[in-house]
């Protein structure tokens, strides 16, 4: 019987009603993404999505940087189980990838090992009062952007077309590390075939640049940054990566991790500072987009409302290539309506 290896590259993703847990760190670097991702799956989609107030931070990067302990973890995810089981919910989508890998670390662990599990009851009861119960399937929300790729395109107002030359545009993917090397079998093409980014550009018009460290770290690594005296290490990896993807000439990058894009991002800064040097022909570097953005450009969000203006390479090149609208006088107004102070302009990376 002939064998279908391709269908061991798919994951189940649920069509509707989700848990939704916000990122500690996303609604730092890009705090405008996760209210895209919400907008795009309750309005775009008409899906029912969940955005619990009493929700808290996984612990991970203090986990995987061997500050929290096990056992304490294993209770926060305990307790942020315990508010999709109060609410009704059977489908958990942590906006993190790190988020995604320390969950889908303990549903493994307790479903190898129930005595485990066992005890996450116990602790978290004692703690809290609280109970909870298993997801039934856990998805990250760039799965579930990757699922309604096609249906987003329907209603798309532009597409991944360079308006000045009718080609495709250039993009660089860039999967999280915790997203499917950690536990292959839950990403989209497993640790292999990652297709979950490259699916999106591919449906919306775009080229999906093929380079030798297409998937080589971005030098987050917890501790190559966190401790100050290894973060060499940390902009030595993206600077492989910038060097690698260069002769492409690519016209942006996605990722579906908060702190690669933070890194992809803000390294080109610092480098541009440290060696000036960018790496793109004109100066201004490349933009660095999360996939919420990519898909609320390209279905008409303003730029400004998703916080766009808070990235250190700036995206108006890109904007103007794809033919998004928007206003440049609007660029640093305030909620209020108030123009705030422009920040200060780097001395290399052009804007």
């Amino acid at each position: 019987m002939e064998k279908r290896f391709w269908n061991e590259y798919q994951k189940e993703i649920a069509d509707d009603h989700f848990f939704y847990e916000r990122s500690c760190i996303r609604q730092t670097f890009f705090p405008g993404s996760e209210a895209t991702f919400l907008n795009i799956m309750r309005n775009d989609l008409g899906k029912d999505i969940y955005d619990s107030s009493h929700q808290h931070t996984c612990s991970g990067i203090g986990y995987h940087s061997d500050v929290v302990p096990f056992e304490t973890t294993m209770t926060i995810v305990a307790r942020l189980f315990s508010l999709m089981t109060e609410r009704g919910y059977k489908n958990y989508v942590p906006s993190c990838v790190t988020s995604f890998g320390v969950m889908t670390e303990f549903i493994e662990k307790w479903k190898e090992q129930p005595e485990i599990l066992e005890k996450a009851r116990e602790y978290l009861y004692k703690a809290t009062g609280r109970t909870f119960e298993l997801p039934e399937n856990i998805v990250h929300p760039s799965d579930l952007i990757f699922k309604f790729r096609l249906e987003l395109k329907e209603k798309m107002k532009y597409q991944l077309v360079n308006r000045f030359t009718g080609k495709p545009l250039r993009g660089v993917e860039h999967i999280g590390c915790h997203y499917a090397k950690i536990f292959p079998k839950h990403g989209i093409g497993n640790a292999e075939f990652p297709y979950v980014l490259a699916g999106m550009i591919e449906a919306w018009g775009g080229e999906v640049v093929d380079y030798p460290e297409r998937r080589h770290c971005c030098g987050f690594g917890f501790r190559q940054y966190l401790v100050q005296e290894n973060r060499g290490y940390s902009i030595a990896n993206s600077k492989k990566k910038f060097e690698s993807m260069e002769p492409f000439e690519p016209d942006f990058i996605v990722a579906n991790c908060p702190g690669c894009a933070m890194f992809l991002d803000k390294w080109q800064y610092t480098i541009a500072e440290m060696e000036h040097k960018t790496y793109d022909k004109e100066g201004y570097g490349i933009p660095v987009l999360t996939y919420e953005e990519l898909a609320g450009l390209l279905l008409g969000y303003d730029p400004w409302v998703m916080g766009m203006q808070l990235h250190q390479v700036q995206c108006e090149r890109l904007l103007d290539k794809i033919g998004v609208a928007y206003n440049p006088d609007d660029k640093y107004r305030g909620a209020s309506g108030k123009l705030l102070r422009a920040p200060e302009k780097p001395e290399v990376l052009k804007v």
